[in-house]
């Protein structure tokens, strides 16, 4: 994990398997308030999603609070940032870490719209918005205009609340990357984690030819971001958080090999709540109530069920983890290394992780010889 940048709260997660963003307002109380109980019966976090933090993440669960370009819960009456709302909301919730969103891998660059129907007074209320209007996030950040600038911003997040910052995007030029890995190499200034987010990453909110290719596959977006803070030897410095349909075992082990340290779920704690990809959701007719605030449509989801199915998901998938990491023969998912990983083309062939991604040795995760089991 990384270091702890001097931060009054490290940031030191339970569990490598959390739930990734979904803001209510996109999803009803009622699936906000299952995630939350299912997180808190499993150690997990919870990612609020750029929407704001509601009441209905209050059940429990510890809280990522996602900041996005509309500044929604830590607004001003202008739709500016407004620094000690945020100070306040976050000591008054159980909030262990603030993730900056840059983009989302499923529409990089683009903003997003959250319907006038969907938009009620309780959620107005939460995003600090007017009643009966689209609710408008972006595509740019107001408060920052390039690396220096956003990492004196975070900064001053970090030293109000006390809490780790970090940033969540998808990856393309890589120019931003190469910047804030030389910057955080040579300053005192940085995050303390990121999330790269897949383009296989899913909303239904995306436009096709955005969601289906721009922004990089996870894969190859984590190992070039990866490779650009190894090459300069601060992975330690950092958390890496991997997102992007990571949430069956085989996937997520690969994210760990090349160097994840945690990775975020959504379309699986969606589906474990009761979500049938009935692909509805911009029409506020959900028909299982996920994503949705129909009042009549939203009673579909019973939060006392559906948080235990979303736990029982957790649980499975970080005791498959283990089993397979038991099996490379380490103790932990994170000390698979890209050595353990073989791909194969379908024909036959074959090559490793590490020559695949060009990872030179010691990059991904590092394994104490100590940590290597004896054969069965």
């Amino acid at each position: 994990m990384g270091r702890a940048r001097g931060r009054a709260k490290a940031f030191r997660p339970e569990s490598v398997v959390n739930v990734s963003a979904m803001s209510f307002g996109s999803l009803s109380a009622n699936a906000i308030r299952s995630i939350n109980e299912g997180v808190a019966l499993t150690g997990a976090m919870h990612n609020t999603g750029e929407g704001g933090l509601s009441q209905h993440h209050q059940h429990g669960g510890d809280l990522i609070w996602q900041i996005g370009t509309g500044y929604f819960g830590c607004r001003d009456e202008q739709g500016r940032f407004d620094l000690d709302r945020l100070v306040e909301t976050a000591a008054a919730n159980p909030v262990r870490a603030i993730e900056i969103k840059l983009s989302q891998g499923a529409k990089p660059g683009l903003g997003g719209v959250l319907p006038a129907a969907k938009v009620t007074p309780e959620i107005a209320a939460i995003r600090g918005i007017p009643v009966g209007h689209d609710c408008i996030s972006p595509s740019r950040h107001g408060e920052f205009t390039d690396v220096d600038s956003m990492l004196d911003w975070i900064e001053k997040i970090a030293d109000a609340t006390g809490l780790p910052v970090g940033v969540k995007s998808a990856v393309g030029n890589m120019e931003i990357w190469e910047e804030l890995a030389n910057r955080m190499a040579e300053e005192d200034r940085g995050v303390d984690f990121i999330t790269i987010d897949g383009g296989e990453g899913g909303t239904g909110a995306a436009p096709l030819t955005f969601s289906d290719s721009v922004s990089l596959p996870f894969r190859e977006g984590f190992a070039r971001v990866y490779g650009t803070f190894a090459a300069r030897g601060i992975t330690d410095d950092v958390v890496f958080i991997g997102s992007g349909k990571l949430g069956l075992p085989d996937n997520a082990v690969v994210a760990f090999a090349l160097g994840a340290d945690m990775v975020n779920v959504a379309r699986e704690a969606m589906l474990a709540i009761g979500c049938i990809q009935a692909q509805k959701c911009h029409t506020d007719r959900c028909p299982v109530g996920v994503a949705t605030q129909d009042p009549w449509l939203s009673r579909g989801i019973d939060p006392t069920l559906k948080s235990v199915r979303l736990a029982s998901y957790l649980r499975t998938v970080r005791r498959d983890l283990v089993k397979v990491a038991e099996a490379c023969g380490v103790w932990h998912p994170s000390l698979i290394t890209a050595d353990d990983i073989e791909l194969l083309d379908g024909q036959g062939a074959s090559v490793s992780l590490r020559e695949r991604y060009s990872y030179q040795p010691g990059w991904g995760s590092s394994v104490p010889s100590s940590s290597r089991r004896s054969p069965s």
